[in-house]
């Protein structure tokens, strides 16, 4: 296990109870539409059904189909125009807070979710979700956090002097301070170099969390338990990932099922 999963009483008073059941996303029937620049409509996320369960899973698909959109349904960041989503069996929209208490998400571009100026205080600002924690606690335990990272030397650098890597590796840090039970991670090595790469993998490999991971890279995909393939908004294929990505470079040799010829 990378973080020590201590008990954390009272983080927020007012959110209910998690449920204790393993984790678990669900989608019943979810369609996510939008109009274009001439008023159209069309499906970005088309009646997509699925249960996933599994510890890592991958989504995997072309620019443009729809994967991100798929992805940030979890988490509130896309909005349904119709169907059910679920979160360890709980319809988010009776719940809401359970996607802000049990999930977490790294953005493809760290940027997007570094906002203060150095890595101490970007880290400290994650840990104030623990409520019953005082400022000097949530140093002290940024600080030993950093540590686990080989980052302790970083932590009083401006944020916007780090490498891609660097970023990215206090990005998750932060994320994963606050124990989400689920991890979703929007195209997670697109940024790194190959050592940089190969550490973010180790680091994955070591939790505990059930990860969501969207990705471009068919070897990252490789290494999770299942795979989805979302192609034009549609779920076309879900199953073993190594088997998954042998049908994902099929289609994209011969063709997806989905497809219009005339395109």
């Amino acid at each position: 296990m990378f973080f020590s999963k201590k008990s954390s009483a009272k983080i927020e008073r007012e959110a209910p109870t998690m449920p204790s059941a393993p984790p678990s996303l669900e989608l019943d029937a979810v369609t996510v539409s939008a109009e274009n620049a001439h008023g159209q409509t069309r499906n970005i996320i088309d009646h997509v059904s699925v249960s996933l369960t599994a510890p890592k899973t991958a989504i995997i698909g072309l620019n443009g189909m729809g994967k991100s959109t798929f992805l940030g349904l979890f988490n509130g960041i896309t909005r349904p125009s119709q169907g059910i989503i679920k979160v360890c069996g709980v319809d988010i929209s009776e719940c809401p807070q359970i996607t802000r208490r049990s999930i977490g998400m790294l953005f493809a571009n760290p940027d997007a979710q570094l906002i203060m100026p150095t890595v101490l205080e970007d880290l400290e600002l994650s840990l104030r979700r623990h409520s019953s924690l005082t400022r000097a606690q949530r140093l002290e335990q940024a600080h030993k956090l950093l540590a686990q990272q080989c980052l302790d030397d970083k932590a009083d650098q401006s944020i916007f002097s780090l490498s891609s890597g660097e970023k990215q590796l206090v990005a998750l840090t932060g994320i994963l301070a606050v124990e989400p039970r689920i991890l979703l991670l929007d195209e997670p090595t697109t940024l790194l170099d190959l050592r940089n790469r190969t550490r973010l993998i180790n680091l994955l490999n070591s939790l505990d969390q059930m990860l969501i991971i969207s990705t471009h890279d068919l070897d990252l995909a490789e290494t999770c338990d299942e795979a989805v393939i979302i192609h034009n908004g549609e779920l076309i294929y879900h199953g073993k990932a190594h088997e998954a990505v042998q049908q994902y470079r099929l289609y994209c040799e011969q063709g997806f099922p989905n497809e219009n010829p005339s395109v």
